[in-house]
């Protein structure tokens, strides 16, 4: 059976880690590597059981550099580089990472035992590039005080929108995941009125409500993300998270995708101004500094390492 990552489907957590790694060279880093990640699903259980009820999630994924190294059978048909582009002054750049380790709860310390033990486990068989803790932040909302994650997929629909299916069957029950850290210019977000943040987000804050069509500029990020195609909407499963201290705040966005196509339209769009050579405004107040792309294996995969 081709079971998902605990991380990838269930609903926002309190908190998260998202832990950027490298591997090193040699067969020694890749062994290691091997082992530890098809031992992730037993080593989170076992931490799991000091709180049941805070439900810990993690998985782990690998980018396309690091993928020939696993000696897997082949790799996922639509695995590729992080699709860095620049547009109107505003870039999304592709940064190093050749593995993602994700770990979710309701508690915060036990993400820190868990992602402690995982790096403690791999040693010297990798480099650290970033270690990203983010937290829900009041109800449900960015940094710029507007709920994300509205249009989200719900029910059935999530496992459909960000697990690869039969069309690909020796990498079934994976998903692509694209991880990128936004910073915002919290002060310059703050000098903005109200009615000007909504046109910009192209929601309501206070209700959450998206503004009608004939209002809604074409520069709001809603309208630059939302894409139908032959009615029926593109989608991703986000799992993004805010993140902070008093001298950042941003956030980390994470969509999981069946294929990565719809994120790559929907990146264009904000950043390229496909089709229509109109770019999100969102990106005059928040500026991407990483950009990751990763498969993350079933568990059955991983075990089989």
């Amino acid at each position: 059976m081709n079971t998902p990552q605990s991380a990838i489907l269930a609903e926002n957590s309190r908190h998260a880690s998202f832990v950027t790694l490298t591997l090193r060279h040699g067969d020694e880093a890749v062994t290691r590597l091997r082992t530890v990640a098809s031992r992730l699903a037993e080593t989170t259980a076992e931490i799991a059981l000091m709180d049941p009820s805070a439900a810990l999630l993690s998985a782990i994924g690998f980018a396309h550099s690091v993928w020939p190294r696993l000696g897997a059978a082949g790799q996922p048909r639509h695995l590729r580089p992080f699709p860095a582009m620049s547009g109107y002054g505003h870039d999304a750049p592709a940064t190093p990472g050749d593995v993602l380790l994700y770990v979710r709860s309701a508690r915060a310390d036990l993400n820190f035992v868990l992602t402690r033990a995982i790096v403690a486990e791999l040693g010297g068989a990798v480099e650290i590039i970033e270690h990203i803790d983010g937290f829900r932040y009041l109800d449900m909302r960015d940094m710029t005080g507007f709920v994300d994650g509205t249009e989200n997929p719900e029910g059935d629909e999530r496992a459909e929108v960000a697990l690869v299916g039969d069309d690909d069957p020796d990498f079934a029950g994976g998903s692509y995941l694209h991880l990128m850290r936004f910073v915002h210019d919290m002060n310059k977000w703050n000098r903005q009125s109200e009615h000007h943040q909504e046109q910009v987000i192209g929601r309501t804050k206070t209700d959450d409500q998206e503004l009608d069509d004939d209002i809604r500029p074409t520069t709001a990020h809603i309208s630059r993300v939302v894409i139908e195609e032959d009615g029926e909407e593109l989608e991703v499963l986000r799992q993004s998270m805010p993140y902070g201290d008093t001298t950042r705040a941003g956030l980390m966005f994470a969509a999981f995708g069946c294929r990565p196509d719809n994120f790559e339209r929907m990146l264009k769009r904000m950043y390229e101004g496909e089709p229509d050579g109109t770019y999100d405004h969102l990106l005059d107040f928040t500026r991407a500094e990483t950009g990751n792309a990763f498969f993350v294996p079933s568990q059955a995969f991983l075990k089989a390492l």
